[in-house]
């Protein structure tokens, strides 16, 4: 079994209670988060009759923490064996025991989703609120999604429900690590996740 995460981009107001209940849910120190928002845009200005207009103007955000992947590039680089998969259920998290902090996960990690703590010298990253898990709970950011854009589970049984797209501007691509992540696409991209409109100036 693995765990993922579903995201529909298309409720999320940006809000980030998400990033917050993760932050409080691990007293994560100033300057670092688990979980974070990018919001993405884009669009130009012409000009039509005299007068300057925007034209093809969007907006989305995407709420992302660590994707717990199949092939974790943090796992397979770090030089110490910090990180770790659990074979039981596919969560990727931190060993801080053997951590020394020495950043080769967070530069590994297409999505940069291991953040090196300077102030503690270890590795912080999204454990999926393992410790919830374990005790039959739900990751704090799901819980505290207001427009109940999370979603988490098997990723198959996820997949099955909201289907398998994972790719859009400005991730990165879902073939370097295949994450255990499932995007509801916002309207303004296409069903391969490709930005239409892309090809506009970004505001």
């Amino acid at each position: 079994m693995q765990y993922g995460f579903y995201f529909d981009a298309d409720r999320c107001g940006s809000c980030k209670a998400c990033v917050m209940a993760c932050r409080d849910k691990n007293d994560t120190l100033l300057g670092l988060k688990n979980r974070n928002v990018i919001d993405f845009g884009g669009g130009r200005w012409v000009e039509k009759d005299g007068l300057v207009q925007p034209e093809n103007v969007f907006v989305y955000s995407i709420s992302i923490s660590c994707n717990h992947c199949e092939s974790p590039a943090c796992v397979a680089n770090c030089p110490t064996g910090a990180m770790i998969k659990r074979d039981e259920d596919g969560i990727v998290y931190v060993d801080e025991s053997v951590c020394i902090g020495c950043g080769t996960c967070a530069n590994a990690c297409p999505y940069g989703a291991p953040k090196v703590s300077e102030e503690r010298g270890v590795t912080s990253k999204c454990n999926f609120c393992m410790d919830y898990l374990d005790e039959g709970g739900r990751p704090a950011c799901v819980d505290a999604c207001l427009m109940r854009c999370l979603d988490f589970g098997d990723i198959a049984e996820l997949r099955e429900k909201y289907g398998d797209a994972c790719d859009v501007a400005p991730l990165p691509s879902s073939s370097e690590t295949r994450p255990s992540l499932i995007l509801g696409l916002p309207k303004n991209a296409d069903e391969d996740g490709a930005v239409i409109n892309l090809e506009q100036e970004l505001l």
